[in-house]
């Protein structure tokens, strides 16, 4: 009597592992992709036919089939480690050169194919240039034997190696013009300088080491970085906190008893503000209420060690001199620029905001006005009160 349903549930199953395995891109995205890659390889073909007739007849001078692979990996799907330009130019030529050297051992060309293909894919993995085109362009060298034409290891540079680099030369430009990052995003390295992306978002675990390993151990080090990754798990964590705190509302956590400045207020008067009140940031308010903008610490910190005033004199006599100034004021120091949430916006935005360690509270505005703030401590306090809150829920049931 259940044989036949079974049999139908595994049937399913089957189909649906067969099915597509990914979610439709959208027509933009497929047409820009598509565009790209059409563009890019007309462009290449342009340049190389430019070329030969500059330098008389090359047979090297072409467009090789695997292109069309490695034109798909960089133009849609340029987050990908496999399609990176390492990947991409190392990757072609180390199965070019591979291919070649197997030629060179006269064996059948069954077994020449099958061989070449093999050490392809360990030299990619050995110089961490992993790139399925690279597979077909050592079985094309194979079945087009650069070693009849006269081209023998040549062939790796022209037109294996020089087809890859414009093609990937073209693709990081119209990847950038058209919104997408290529090469991908890297972690940033401890001590490096800021660029002139903007930074990723802070996450609270997740070093660039331990996504990495994450990846590694999952065997998908080879599908997404661990930049992108880390973008990827911080955007699902707002998504689940916006959703778990979808009833509690920014309005009904925020602090309304403020302590702001106008934006003419001294130095002298927010640095004592600071000190009194254990503030780490103060609003800087209009006669009117709307928030101009925020002033932290660190404003006042920064300000210090950038006073041309205060070089030679050592930073507590800098800090000391700019606070006494009755020149500077709250706007000459405050960042205008400030992230806000409105009164009735989930708790879960606050998350992702307050996490990224450059902000230390999220002013709450209602059009231009400012009616509360959020600081991190608010924030804490919400999530342990609802933590401990849904343990107690758990035990009672």
């Amino acid at each position: 009597m259940l044989r036949a349903p079974r049999t139908r549930v595994r049937l399913r199953r089957t189909l649906r592992a067969l099915g597509p395995a990914m979610s439709r891109p959208s027509m933009r995205e497929a047409l820009r992709a598509s565009l790209g890659a059409g563009l890019g390889l007309a462009l290449c073909g342009a340049i190389l036919i430019a070329l030969g007739a500059w330098v008389g007849s090359a047979p090297g001078l072409l467009l090789i089939a695997p292109l069309g692979a490695t034109a798909f990996l960089v133009f849609a799907v340029p987050n990908s480690p496999l399609a990176q330009p390492w990947s991409a130019v190392a990757g072609n030529s180390a199965s070019a050169f591979v291919a070649i050297s197997v030629l060179h051992l006269g064996l059948p060309v069954e077994l020449t194919a099958g061989l070449s293909v093999f050490a392809a894919m360990v030299a990619m993995a050995v110089l961490r240039a992993m790139h399925p085109p690279g597979a077909a362009v050592a079985l094309a060298t194979v079945l087009s034997d650069p070693l009849s034409g006269g081209l023998g290891f040549g062939f790796v540079l022209a037109p294996v190696m020089l087809d890859t680099v414009l093609l990937v030369a073209f693709a990081v430009l119209y990847n950038r013009t058209t919104g997408r990052h290529y090469p991908f995003r890297q972690p940033a390295q401890p001590g490096a300088h800021a660029t002139a992306d903007p930074p990723p978002e802070r996450r609270l675990w997740q070093s660039a080491d331990e996504l990495t390993a994450v990846l590694d151990r999952f065997n998908l080090s080879a599908n997404i970085g661990a930049e992108d990754f880390g973008r990827i798990l911080a955007a699902a964590e707002a998504e689940a906190a916006r959703r778990h705190f979808e009833d509690l509302t920014c309005g009904a956590v925020m602090s309304r008893d403020l302590v702001t400045v106008a934006p003419d207020t001294r130095l002298g008067v927010v640095a004592d503000l600071f000190r009194r009140h254990r503030f780490k940031s103060l609003p800087v308010v209009d006669g009117q209420g709307g928030l101009r903008g925020i002033i932290t610490q660190n404003d006042l910190i920064q300000r210090a060690r950038l006073d041309p005033a205060g070089v030679g004199a050592g930073f507590a006599a800098a800090l000391t001199s700019q606070v006494r100034d009755r020149r500077l004021r709250a706007r000459d120091i405050m960042t205008g620029d400030v992230r806000t949430v409105g009164p009735a916006e989930s708790i879960g935005v606050l998350v992702r905001l307050l996490a990224d360690g450059g902000v230390q509270a999220a002013p709450v505005v209602e059009g231009p006005r400012l009616v509360g703030i959020v600081t991190r401590s608010d924030l804490i306090a919400v999530l342990a009160r609802q933590t401990l809150l849904a343990g107690a829920l758990q035990k009672i049931a």
